[in-house]
């Protein structure tokens, strides 16, 4: 017998589940679509081509790190520190840079910052089994300390122009290389998760790890390998990030983490691990993005972004737990 037959199907595969995740899923494309019509009603602007093009900018970084933070979330697991991780990268990106380094080695040297970043949490919690948010919590500070040290009070500004066209570049009218690759990310991401055995482990190992780890899965080394993709997704953010802005600072990304994880919460993800698609992270995603975009149109205060996005994290995280009592109540 395999080991996949010993694993526990994941709770999105029981009848209710599957139900319920279908349901978030259809409730979040409606508020999508009640995000876009209340914005073009209130400002002209909204839909205009040009300006929806360059409003994925304003949130396709985040949007490539939930893909891999859903995974980990999945699996019970939680990187804070993916917003100093993309500070960090971009610190010897920029390093890099004024030494004379050229674009493919600004992007290698991003990407392989964020790996490294990612296999050290990793490391320490899968190698060592501490609990991923105390570590993350801990290298959060350790990896934004360091950017902050070596800049001080100054700002990193000297990027080659091939370098800083990354942001720029459209394949088709409309669209950037970035928003393309955040599309292409995607649907990897989904095929692997809903099309694979892959994505049935790490269901089995988010609904019971003691239960997957009997089954002979290797929960450890899958968890190694989730930290160390969201390092790398995080530094290949923080290449088109700098590269967007054309400087590095040490606030660059502050304050990201607390997006991200509510991007991966509000698309269904549950936080107990064991449930969520990508589907619906990518519609949050949208939701997120398309709201703060209306609202900067309307030149409504930061704050208020802040405190919405605090609020949804707050009923993403309650509603399907409401509903699991309600369920277990009408069980009883």
């Amino acid at each position: 017998m395999t080991s996949l037959k010993l694993a526990p199907l994941p709770p999105s595969s029981s009848p209710w589940g599957l139900r319920l995740m279908r349901r978030w899923e259809l409730l979040l494309a409606a508020l999508l679509v009640l995000v876009m019509a209340g914005n073009s009603l209130v400002s002209p602007y909204f839909l205009d081509p040009y300006n929806l093009a360059d409003a994925t900018a304003n949130f396709t970084e985040k949007a490539m790190v939930a893909l891999p933070m859903a995974l980990l979330i999945i699996v019970r697991e939680i990187d804070i520190s993916v917003a100093s991780i993309m500070a960090l990268a971009s610190l010897l990106i920029g390093l890099a840079a004024e030494v004379g380094v050229g674009m493919p080695g600004l992007v290698a040297i991003g990407m392989l910052t964020g790996l490294a970043a990612g296999l050290l949490n990793g490391a320490l919690v899968a190698g060592l089994g501490l609990p991923s948010i105390v570590v993350t919590i801990g290298t959060l500070s350790l990896f934004r300390g360091i950017t902050s040290v070596v800049l001080g009070d100054r700002a990193i500004t000297a990027y080659p122009e091939a370098f800083t066209d990354l942001a720029t570049v459209k394949l088709i009218p409309f669209v950037n290389l970035e928003f393309a690759l955040f599309l292409a990310l995607a649907a990897g991401f989904a095929l692997v998760l809903h099309g694979t055995v892959i994505g049935r482990r790490l269901y089995a190992i988010g609904l019971n790890p003691t239960a997957a780890r009997f089954s002979g899965l290797s929960v450890a080394r899958t968890k190694l390998m989730l930290f160390a993709l969201t390092g790398l997704i995080a530094g290949l953010a923080a290449v088109f990030l700098t590269a967007r802005i054309g400087s590095t600072r040490p606030n660059i990304a502050s304050g990201w983490e607390l997006e991200i994880i509510t991007m991966v919460i509000l698309g269904g993800v549950s936080i107990a691990g064991g449930a969520g698609t990508i589907g619906g992270v990518v519609l949050a995603v949208f939701l997120l993005g398309m709201a703060g975009f209306g609202m900067g149109l309307l030149n409504v205060p930061g704050i208020v972004m802040s405190t919405l996005i605090g609020l949804l994290l707050l009923v993403a995280v309650a509603v399907p737990q409401l509903l699991a009592r309600l369920r277990r109540g009408g069980k009883s």
